[in-house]
């Protein structure tokens, strides 16, 4: 079965994710990578946080390809958690300088990666991809703000559409779409 969680920034949309998987075994954890230029200090933190609450026996892979990582385990014998396309998308647009693009440029740029994602991604049986909800957030109304939320709407609408179920996670409650 493939998950998509999505919610806002501290809605424990991660925590549930893990939660999913609390009794499976060979889990590994994909951490899309920092953005290329570095520009993401908080990233070490961050990721030593998640491993830090997560069960000692999953194996972490940090990329920022996230498709192919993906089919490399199509044959795993575990679920695989990708956490999240936010950070995805970020280290995307920053190794390919989309930020000040207008959308649809932005959105050219980036459609392969996203259809070799959504392929990936129905290699995989088991699968949860935690992401940021855009919809419901406050996002900066500058050009890279606007970028950034329209591309990653388009990116949740899409793998929402090969996945077999929708969670939707506020203030730590689970709305299941």
């Amino acid at each position: 079965m493939r998950i998509l969680v999505t919610g806002g920034v501290r809605s424990g949309k991660s925590r549930h994710a893990e939660r999913l998987l609390d009794d499976a075994a060979n889990v590994t954890y994909i951490a899309p990578g920092r953005p290329a230029d570095g520009t993401d200090p908080d990233w070490d933190a961050r990721v030593a946080g998640h491993r830090e609450r997560r069960p000692a026996d999953w194996t972490t892979v940090e990329t920022s390809d996230v498709a192919t990582t993906l089919e490399a385990l199509a044959d795993c014998p575990g679920p695989v958690l990708v956490d999240c396309l936010g950070t995805w998308l970020v280290a995307v647009m920053s190794g390919a300088q989309l930020w000040e693009l207008p959308s649809a440029d932005a959105q050219a740029a980036i459609d392969v990666g996203l259809d070799a994602l959504c392929r990936a991604l129905t290699t995989v049986p088991d699968a949860i991809v935690v992401t940021n909800e855009v919809g419901l957030g406050v996002v900066p109304s500058h050009r890279s703000g606007v970028v950034f939320r329209d591309l990653l709407g388009t990116i949740n609408q899409r793998v929402a559409a090969v996945c077999d179920e929708v969670h939707l996670v506020i203030a730590g409650r689970v709305l299941k779409l």
